[in-house]
């Protein structure tokens, strides 16, 4: 695209294809002679243009986002970077109780396209196909096929467009970019289209116009056209615009940057050029052809989406469980030996499913109260990781409340993370869904977290180590908002999010980032708590103040209140922290420390959790009357999921007052509250009730008449709060895998919560569970039929002892690199090495 004789690769030849290993899992299935079964199309499917920001479908690369309306007429891009933030890092003031507000989360703006007016189309079709995590808008004009094509690209940082038509010199348009941001436009005579501008550097409050503000951070986005075809013209419009006429087809290559230099430089100090970053990074794009972008985004997205492999089934003659073959391959003889596991079938109700692939996915989900089609939880599941994978990748930002899509100047809560629930559940399926790299953000931000949140606890607490609160920013502020204390007045935050570095030890047994990255902190979360526990009534350490999210009780004097003491989300969280550090420190042989020594003799000291007169787990240290039973925060059960202090096996009696807890909170709620629901009643090992919440989930929410925490699906599968929040996109994947595989490091169990009269035949390949291990899982009839275990080549021996299936339970001592095969009763058939 460099004017080296290679323009001409915007045409449709030359396609490059890259060849691939196998992946794991696949490799793995296939050595087991598992056949490899017909994917059903992964693809989120409308038939008309977005008339709402819930209707576009969206692409990212971690950093640069897009929203794709898909429109005939006019088509938008709408365009999101993920450090593009209103004001600044933390005054001094900030650390005080209730300091600076919150800032806000700002679109970049528009790629606009103006195709003409009064088009008469047809056979319009767009679809986001998430195994190349693209998005393509066709329709017919009178004979003329109309095509675009758009993807966001990791390991080149830009958006990419190609517009093409059947016909040669039938693409024109007129090419313009605009924001609602301070800024100014002009175009070069290289066909670029060069916006600047900066963000307010104060949160926009009410209806207050952006440029009333001083300036904050710089922006700058470039767009890029290239055009094919001897006729095609471009001219200069306005000084604003570019008009194409006669091509034969175009590219379009969007490079943006901020002058974001970390969360502790101000951006009046900052030494970044956007204009020059963005310039950077475009000239090493177009240097390429669109074909040659398009092969290194699908090489390095599929290296990450194509690690896991769901198959839900429900026909009695179904992929697993006919049998009739259809065909076996042709390398593969009929009297050759194989598993029966994933062998083609005839099965008319998976013919079903394939189909319904194909139809929009907004009716898919009307539908689904009353079809209940498995190929749209597989859709759902594998949209949430494609969804983490465009949105959280090395070296971006934190994933926020909107991902990295967002359409709004003062968008809800601002789009800000809140560790309360929200940004947690964002990565609850980082580990279990086997895209571990995508957690690495949040790492970054503990990190930032600490430093502000050592000076928050030390003025604000007089405490040690370090300290979060409910909501955070870029800035990684730490400090409460001002504002109702039943939300306010949390210092939780910080504690729950170090809970994910052990996490992420215990699934990838990473040695070196449990010493370097997680004890560090982790020791600094629990130094806080140390401090923060204080002498209580009978011998207990106490907290106080104390609340649990967002909730209320009724006081002594009749009235609603929300602060009290030792919460037991409180005394959940903290036993984690202290069991996570105690377990590090065994590993890394810093067990006679003076932390290590002071959590010893405080763990005993803790409040147990209770259960009440009601049969429920107490969420305040008294019984308390709840004047919202169906509180949408279920805050209390943290110890079941995703804490590990309540379990079946070892509290029996608790768990039951779970399920009571659950049944008296009911099923309704926002989206996130049925994601968390639905893993806890998984770790219940109640599938029918996880399912439910399942059927609770699909359903279809119209922008236009929204009510308020209600849940459910907007036509492009983003999750609903209402508004749109991507917590629970993330919160499904996360549940689903409970409900297929559950772990403890030492003992792993298959399928605790399938739902066998739904799904009486499938399969799951290559998730992750404690222990370093991956898990290849295969069902028919509503029962386990295989399982493929094992840990990576290198590292430590896993820990895993035992496997469970229902009544079954096997010993196993598990080596590194080695492939275990399992059958029904947890024989183990055979091994080999990986």
């Amino acid at each position: 695209m460099d004017g080296d004789g290679r323009s001409d690769d915007c045409d449709a030849g030359g396609e490059w294809i890259w060849v691939r290993r196998p992946q794991e899992a696949e490799a793995a299935a296939a050595a087991a002679g598992w056949l490899a079964e017909e994917a059903r199309p992964l693809k989120v499917v409308f038939a008309a243009p977005a008339r709402y920001f819930t209707d576009a479908a969206p692409i990212g690369n971690g950093r640069l986002g897009a929203l794709v309306w898909g429109g005939v007429t006019s088509e938008k891009l709408q365009l999101n970077h993920d450090t593009l933030w209103t004001g600044g890092p933390a005054t001094a003031v900030a650390y005080g109780l209730s300091g600076d507000e919150t800032q806000s989360y700002q679109p970049l703006g528009d790629i606009d396209l103006a195709f003409g007016e009064h088009i008469k189309y047809t056979n319009y079709k767009r679809y986001l196909d998430l195994e190349s995590a693209t998005v393509n808008v066709t329709y017919s004009v009178g004979e003329v096929l109309y095509s675009r094509e758009h993807f966001s690209s990791n390991p080149h940082q830009v958006i990419a467009t190609k517009i093409s038509a059947n016909k040669p010199g039938a693409v024109s348009c007129t090419v313009s970019l605009a924001t609602p941001l301070d800024h100014r436009i002009r175009v070069t005579d290289a066909n670029e289209i060069i916006m600047e501008g900066s963000c307010p550097g104060e949160k926009p409050a009410g209806d207050d116009n952006a440029s009333d503000h001083p300036q904050g951070m710089k922006f700058c986005a470039i767009l890029y056209l290239l055009t094919s075809g001897a006729n095609g013209q471009v001219q200069v419009l306005n000084d604003k615009m570019l008009k194409l006429d006669g091509a034969d087809s175009a590219v379009l290559l969007l490079a943006a940057a901020t002058s974001f230099e970390g969360p502790f430089v101000k951006p009046s100090e900052s030494t970044l050029d956007p204009v020059t970053s963005a310039f950077t990074t475009l000239n090493m794009a177009r240097s390429m052809s669109y074909a040659q972008l398009k092969a290194y985004h699908m090489d390095d997205y599929q290296s990450l989406f194509q690690r896991v492999s769901l198959q839900l089934s429900r026909g009695s003659n179904g992929v697993l469980g006919g049998s009739t073959l259809a065909h076996l391959p042709e390398n593969i003889s009929q009297d050759a030996e194989v598993s029966d596991c994933t062998v083609p079938m005839v099965d008319c109700s998976r013919l079903n499913e394939l189909n319904n692939s194909e139809k929009p996915t907004v009716d898919r989900i009307i539908s689904f109260r009353h079809d209940e089609d498995p190929s749209l939880v597989e859709l759902l599941f594998q949209f949430g990781r494609y969804l983490l994978i465009s949105c959280s990748r090395p070296g971006t930002q934190v994933s926020n409340l909107q991902g990295i899509w967002n359409n709004e100047t003062n968008a809800p809560w601002g789009t800000a993370p809140h560790p309360n629930i929200n940004l947690q559940m964002n990565y609850w399926p980082s580990l279990p869904c086997n895209l571990s790299e995508c957690q690495d953000p949040l790492f970054d931000f503990i990190g930032s977290l600490s430093v502000n949140g050592a000076k928050t606890a030390k003025v604000n607490y007089g405490a040690n180590g370090w300290v979060s609160h409910q909501v955070t920013d870029l800035w990684a502020k730490t400090s409460p908002d001002a504002g109702d204390p039943s939300w306010a007045l949390w210092p939780m935050g910080g504690p729950w999010l170090a809970t994910h570095l052990w996490e992420h030890y215990s699934f990838t047994m990473d040695r070196e980032f449990l010493e370097r990255t997680a004890y560090p902190l982790l020791e600094g979360s629990a130094s806080f708590l140390l401090s923060w526990l204080i002498e209580g009534q009978d011998g207990y350490l106490e907290t106080n103040p104390s609340t649990s999210p967002e909730h209320y009780f009724i006081a002594p004097d009749g009235k609603k209140a929300s602060v009290s003491y030792s919460t037991t989300m409180d005394m959940s969280i903290i036993r984690e922290v202290f069991s996570a550090v105690l377990l590090s420190a065994d590993i890394l042989g810093k067990s006679s420390t003076d932390v290590v020594q002071r959590i010893k003799a405080a763990l005993p000291r803790l409040p147990p959790i209770k259960i009440g007169r009601d049969g429920t787990i107490m969420e305040w240290a008294q019984d308390f009357k709840d004047p919202e039973p169906q509180h949408r925060h279920v805050s209390h059960l943290f110890g079941l999921y995703p804490g590990h202090t309540m379990t079946l096996e070892q509290t029996p009696d608790l768990c039951k007052a779970v399920a009571n807890t659950l049944y008296k909170r009911g099923d309704k709620g926002p989206g996130w509250s049925t994601s968390w629901k639905m893993a806890l009643w998984a770790h219940l090992h109640n599938s029918k009730h996880a399912y439910k919440m399942i059927l609770q989930l699909i359903t279809l929410i119209d922008p236009k008449h929204e009510h308020e925490k209600e849940g459910g699906l907007y036509s492009n599968l983003f999750t609903a709060h209402p508004p749109f929040q991507i917590d629970a996109n993330f919160g499904f994947p996360a549940a689903l895998c409970e409900m297929l595989v559950q772990s403890t490091g030492s003992d792993l169990y298959l399928l605790p919560a399938l739902p066998r009269d739904k799904w009486p035949h499938g399969s799951v390949k290559g998730l992750r569970a404690r222990g370093g291990l991956t898990v290849n899982i295969c069902w028919k009839e509503g029962s386990l039929h295989e399982a493929l275990v094992w840990s990576g080549s290198s590292g430590n021996s896993p820990a895993l002892e035992r496997i469970h299936y229902g009544d079954h339970a096997a010993v196993i001592s598990a080596s590194p690199g080695q492939v275990y095969r399992f059958n029904s009763e947890l024989k183990c058939l055979e091994t080999w090495q990986l």
